[in-house]
């Protein structure tokens, strides 16, 4: 669909919703970001996988990478409070594949330096970490950690401060203090990290659907009168 239609499309059920809810859509997406990504290395606990999916979502990250090697990622719903459904989610999930391999490829092809969260072998801790460019955050399980893989491919290996007999934080504890310090960094840097124009509209349309009952219907009609 080219872009004149999908904004007159997005303008026809954007008029279906009320005011305020268009304007709150707007909100979150001048917010919304690319610069910073996380990867979830076969996360088996579903009530952590659920609370980073959380912390991405209130923290502006738009698209979140699920390696899915050894365990099937699922969401828990009491936990996610439908975080999941505003991100992009991407799965590597291939029975015949490397997963780990084929998505640490994808988010360098992207443009993203691979920045390993860790307790151990650290470069640096989280509050020397500089904020430049695209960056994808990898974080593993809770007991295991990421894989040799992961920690090899890594260009950056950070770790949180931490100060008491314990050694590391809960995952999604983790996932929640490097992105609010990335995020402050990111928002208050020159950078230009949020979306453009075309990126916008494509969420903009994917989430009036998503709000408005009967959305097929109206966009089939809408269709049929345009053509």
């Amino acid at each position: 669909m080219e872009a004149g239609l999908k904004a007159e499309l997005a303008a026809h059920l954007g008029g279906f919703l009320a005011a305020e809810r268009r304007a709150r859509i707007e909100e979150v997406l001048a917010q919304r970001t690319r610069r910073l990504t996380v990867m979830l290395e076969d996360i088996f606990q579903p009530h952590n996988a659920s609370a980073v999916l959380r912390s991405c979502e209130c923290f502006g990250l738009q698209d979140v990478h699920i390696v899915e090697e050894r365990y099937r990622y699922r969401v828990n719903p009491e936990v996610a409070l439908g975080a999941s459904q505003w991100l992009d989610l991407f799965h590597y999930c291939d029975p015949e594949a490397d997963n780990t391999t084929r998505c640490l490829e994808a988010l360098r092809k992207a443009g993203y330096v691979l920045v390993a969260a860790t307790p151990n072998q650290h470069d640096c801790l989280l509050d020397e970490l500089r904020l430049e460019g695209r960056m994808a955050i990898l974080l593993g399980t809770e007991e295991e950690g990421l894989s040799d893989q992961a920690l090899q491919a890594a260009q950056v290996r950070v770790q949180i401060p931490m100060y008491g007999f314990t050694r590391s934080f809960n995952l999604s504890v983790s996932a929640a203090l490097i992105l609010c310090e990335l995020t402050r960094q990111l928002r208050a840097s020159p950078l230009k990290w949020g979306l453009s124009e075309a990126e916008k509209l494509e969420l903009r349309l994917k989430w009036y659907r998503r709000d408005l009952r009967g959305s097929e219907l109206i966009e089939e009609r809408f269709l049929q009168s345009y053509q």
